[in-house]
């Protein structure tokens, strides 16, 4: 990008405050050497603009380069940006740690029967679980599938829990905490013997209804599904009847196919799923984590570099 105009603004798109406080995102960005400004869908843009946001608009093609503030970049109209040589990032790899608690924290939970005290609390009842029902995620075995940031994050957070963990991915390469590496056509052998399995994929054609009814069938009957991916990586209406038959034992949902879910989901009413409204990655901390990702790539602009998380 040597042959490219300096940047002189960054703008952050008003989408921004969705997800997390606007205000605060633009002061985490006060180093840069360039004014930053919080701008409306009334703005334009030329070249020697950057501008971050939530949402795509398509005003943002005139910009010299647009970053999408989430991992998942699929609103963003990826041939428009290629076709207009307007580079696009997203904010992928900085999520390990937060999607990674949440994916411990719903495993402990279903463990412990937590999700049941609080439950029984609401009715002010004292609830003793059966004796073989609460156990230990020592022990026990996970399946990661997808090992990129998030699921390496998991994956270290449950190996250090003494969990016997696999993964499933591309390349058979070795992850650390992982005891074994699935290919892509074995996802049935990795599921078939893991009390957990995990879902950290991103939103492709390949990862569509990745776990639906066969899948379900091949998972242990005291096996927990967790989505920390996107919605439509399982097939909802397949998840519902596995619920339903006994089939699995649960699921820990942070991502689904509509979003918020409808209040008529069957979803909702099942004692052994948590639902967590797409919170993974959200803590008070999440707008630093946002900026220092965009400074980074902001100073590989300014000097030629490529730029990290580059998807166009």
């Amino acid at each position: 990008m040597s042959d490219t105009e300096p940047l002189e603004r960054l703008c952050v798109h008003e989408s921004i405050d969705e997800k997390v406080p606007i205000e605060s995102f633009a002061d985490a960005l006060h180093d840069l050497r360039v004014p930053v400004e919080i701008v409306g869908d009334d703005a334009s843009f030329d070249e020697t603009d950057v501008v971050a946001s939530y949402r795509p608009r398509d005003g943002f093609l005139d910009a010299g380069w647009v970053h999408c503030i989430r991992a998942g970049y699929d609103e963003f109209d990826t041939q428009a940006y290629e076709d207009a040589g307007t580079p696009l990032t997203n904010s992928t790899g900085i999520h390990g740690t937060t999607v990674g608690e949440l994916v411990i924290g719903y495993m402990i939970i279903f463990a412990r029967r937590h999700h049941v005290y609080r439950d029984k609390q609401s009715d002010n009842q004292w609830y003793e679980p059966a004796y073989d029902r609460p156990f230990t995620v020592e022990g026990e075995s996970a399946c990661v599938v997808g090992l990129g940031t998030i699921g390496r994050g998991v994956a270290t957070r449950a190996s250090a829990l003494g969990m016997d963990v696999v993964g499933v991915r591309r390349s058979n390469e070795s992850v650390p905490g992982v005891s074994t590496v699935y290919s892509p056509d074995n996802l049935q052998k990795a599921i078939e013997d893991t009390r957990f399995v995990i879902l950290a994929v991103p939103d492709t054609p390949e990862t569509e209804d990745l776990i639906s009814t066969t899948e379900f069938q091949c998972m242990r009957s005291d096996a927990y599904l967790i989505n920390v991916a996107r919605g439509s990586v399982v097939d909802e209406n397949a998840l519902i009847t596995a619920l339903e038959d006994n089939i699995i034992a649960g699921a820990g949902l942070d991502v689904f196919r509509t979003e918020p879910l409808p209040e008529s989901s069957p979803l909702w009413d099942f004692e052994e799923v948590i639902i967590s409204p797409h919170q993974g990655s959200t803590t008070n901390q999440y707008h630093r984590d946002l900026a220092e990702l965009v400074k980074e790539m902001f100073h590989q602009y300014q000097s030629g570099e490529p730029l990290r998380n580059r998807v166009v």
